[in-house]
């Protein structure tokens, strides 16, 4: 799968964001070793502690279905009403994802299906915590 592929599917993604209190809708793509590709978006809560990013939905969507190592990961967010920018993971997200993805596993943050920021987990992420 592309990258322009990837990031196209984030975008359908964002289409389904639940983001009440911010207004910034966030759609998020991983794709697996196997060629799998699991999507997800931001889901807001008025208890903004629940609120879930569209990462880690995509991540656990995953792993549900028992995938645990990502390929790559496609981001596109923006708000709601206004233009789409390049949008990095939050740093909840940037640990998560180091769970599942190497460092050296790309993310895409797109602004449309053909224009992205590419950054490896690693430069995103250069201290992430594991316990082995």
């Amino acid at each position: 799968m592309t990258a322009e592929e990837l990031v196209k599917k984030a975008r359908a993604a964002r289409e389904f964001a639940y983001a009440p209190y911010s207004k910034f809708q966030v759609g998020a793509a991983v794709l697996c070793e196997d060629g799998s590709v699991f999507t997800g978006c931001n889901v807001e809560n008025a208890s903004y502690g629940g609120t879930v990013c569209a990462e880690r939905t995509a991540a656990v969507k995953a792993v549900s279905f028992g995938y645990t190592r990502f390929e790559a990961v496609a981001i596109v967010g923006g708000p709601a009403a206004g233009e789409l920018a390049a949008c990095p993971p939050c740093g909840i997200c940037r640990q998560f994802l180091s769970e599942f993805c190497g460092e050296d596993t790309p993310i895409y943050m797109g602004v449309s299906d053909t224009d992205y920021e590419e950054q490896t987990l690693g430069r995103l992420l250069p201290l992430a915590f594991h316990l082995d």
